[in-house]
């Protein structure tokens, strides 16, 4: 009896998130600006994507959405966790082989955005990055987030991709390879047919 109680309780926490959600979505009419991102004084910063209808808000000034809203019935492509390629298999050091976090970061970004070319997208598709992240030994074994965000301009938030993904990062312990001081994963939205 407890238990379906807890099912019952459960469902109904998730129904009240959903229809909250659909709420703010309706609420915030989104700007449609094609292809630039586009600030109202009442609402987030918001671009939309004209092919797919996707909508990205937040704060203007963030290099990354706080959300992004994807039309019902989008087709979306996930990408398993993506490693560095490697730079010189003879290299004696991991900044030989694989490079810096940046380095390795720029190689996985680019390795994802071949991926999405041979599917028929770019990284103007990507809707949500997750960066997994190892301490680094040069920077006094602290987490190069500043590395990270500088690849990540090479691709998104400028003037060639003006997208903004939501984005989470997060620091690890360890990643399958030692060498390897970033592992990322990226959701695409397909363009409506």
């Amino acid at each position: 009896m407890m238990n379906k109680k807890i099912k019952s309780l459960t469902l109904a926490a998730v129904l009240m998130t959903s229809l909250s959600a659909t709420a703010y979505a309706a609420d915030k009419a989104p700007i449609v600006v094609q292809g630039t991102v586009s600030v109202a004084e009442s609402a987030p910063a918001q671009a939309a994507l004209p092919d797919n209808g996707t909508v990205f808000y937040g704060n203007p000034s963030s290099s990354i959405s706080g959300g992004v809203i994807v039309p019902e019935g989008a087709a979306y492509l996930y990408t398993s966790g993506t490693v560095p390629p490697v730079l010189n298999k003879d290299g004696k050091t991991v900044y030989e082989r694989y490079g810096d976090t940046k380095t390795q970061a720029a190689g996985v970004l680019a390795s994802i955005e071949k991926q999405l070319e041979e599917q028929g997208l770019s990284m103007k598709d990507v809707v949500y990055l997750r960066a997994y992240l190892t301490a680094d030994a040069a920077k006094e074994g602290k987490f190069d987030y500043a590395g990270w965000n500088e690849a990540y301009g090479e691709f998104f938030n400028n003037d060639k991709n003006p997208i903004k993904p939501a984005r989470s990062t997060v620091g690890v312990a360890s990643l399958v390879s030692s060498d390897w001081l970033i592992e990322i994963e990226a959701v695409a939205v397909f363009p409506k047919k």
